[in-house]
């Protein structure tokens, strides 16, 4: 009897140990596993250093801080270099370690990983803010916790116009001119191009050539030189800080006497620091605080960097971090919400978590967060900075949203 009973526990404990190894989402595990794909090697880890940083920072406060519900996160992630192939092979690994979400990066990777994680119920919350991820009829388990690029290059160019154009010699006399700098094959920097030109003949620019510029490029003289043959009133820079900084450099030595607008991965503290006299007067979007600027949980971004990346300077830290803890805090959310309501799967996470999002506030200088199950645009706009006398200043909040209701409910889902 003894035997027998001892060999019942013990087939008893396998069998619960197989169901844990084969379904490691389910509720009674005590370890929960999260991927990641980083850029901390390739065109774009001039801005994913200090986001991988930030992400595994913020993986570390979550465990420290109770986990989901109980249940450490077992965070592992990959530096893919910005290789589309790389991050699908990345994908299935980290698929085969049974992650039940994965923290992305790029736009060109994560679009082109958009059906297998749809097929997979594998949720996906990106540092890409593709306008294209944002129509759940297509890419349902696509999230990112920001305002999508779309919205914030026409913010970018309403804000502009709002608060810029009015102050110029010639408004009121004529259409202020209009061009795009941005590497033309990059999915990332050519992703919110249609959407920003629509919002220029909506507000009546007048629209120039558009400028090729590498996110590699250190010299972009020829492209303010073209520029200047159309001489804007304001440029749209698309790319990633360094090259944009190079841009801003070359239009200064250059004369070109253009304002610049420029997307949130282009826009930060290392821009000023990069660029110099020429990022003054520079405009973009932020869709959240910067490192270190006053917001609610700042101070638990700052305390992490120094508790557990003490070697790293905080002056080198930037907003970079703080975009990484805002889509590692809408994810925490979405798990805790799935796993209290006994479905921590991929479809429980993201049906019974991320779209019963209505308002969420992450604080973080971020707008609060929406999703519903016809629409994962997270924000209905996006907060406008300026760099001005040394710092960051806020121009203006703008809500496409509010301002036009109809385009944003019926034309600007998904592009």
């Amino acid at each position: 009897m003894k035997a027998r009973n001892i060999f019942l526990k013990f087939g008893i404990a396998i069998l619960v140990l197989g169901l844990i190894f084969c379904f490691p989402g389910m509720s009674f595990a005590k370890t929960i596993r999260v991927g990641g794909l980083m850029d901390m090697s390739g065109a774009t880890s001039d801005v994913g250093k200090d986001y991988a940083l930030g992400m595994a920072e913020a993986f570390q406060y979550i465990n420290a801080h109770g986990g989901v519900n109980g249940k450490k996160i077992k965070y592992t992630y990959f530096d893919y270099g910005y290789r589309i192939p790389e991050a699908l092979t990345k994908y299935t690994l980290l698929k085969r370690l049974h992650s039940i979400a994965i923290e992305g990066w790029g736009t060109g990777d994560t679009e082109a990983l958009s059906p297998t994680i749809t097929r997979d119920k594998i949720p996906y919350v990106s540092a890409s803010y593709s306008a294209h991820l944002t129509n759940p009829k297509k890419t349902p388990y696509n999230l990112f916790f920001a305002s999508d690029y779309s919205t914030n290059a026409r913010a970018c160019l309403t804000a502009w116009y709002d608060k810029i154009w009015p102050t110029k010699k010639d408004y009121g006399k004529r259409k202020p001119r209009f061009a795009c700098c941005y590497m033309f094959a990059s999915p990332y920097c050519s992703a919110p191009i249609k959407a920003i030109k629509d919002q220029a003949k909506l507000l009546g620019f007048e629209i120039g050539p558009d400028q090729n510029v590498s996110l590699f490029a250190l010299d972009t003289k020829s492209q303010i030189l073209a520029l200047k043959k159309f001489k804007p009133d304001v440029v749209w820079h698309g790319n990633t800080v360094m090259s944009v900084a190079a841009t801003l450099r070359d239009a200064y030595e250059l004369n070109l006497g253009a304002d610049w607008i420029i997307n949130n991965w282009g826009f930060g503290e290392n821009l000023p620091k990069l660029a110099g006299k020429a990022a003054e007067g520079a405009i973009g979007a932020t869709p959240c605080a910067f490192f270190g600027q006053k917001s609610d949980h700042m101070d638990d971004v700052v305390a992490s960097a120094k508790k557990y990346d003490p070697g790293v300077p905080l002056s080198k830290r930037t907003i970079r971090t703080v975009q990484a803890w805002g889509d590692a805090m809408i994810l925490w959310e979405a798990m805790k919400r799935a796993d209290k309501a006994g479905d921590l799967t991929g479809e429980g996470i993201l049906k019974k978590g991320f779209e019963t999002f209505r308002n969420f506030h992450i604080g973080l200088g971020a707008s609060d967060v929406t999703y519903t199950a016809t629409d994962h645009r997270p924000a209905p706009g996006c907060m406008i900075q300026q760099y001005k006398n040394g710092k960051f200043q806020r121009l203006e909040y703008v809500n496409l949203k509010k301002r036009w209701p109809n385009k944003w409910e019926k034309e600007w889902l998904g592009w």
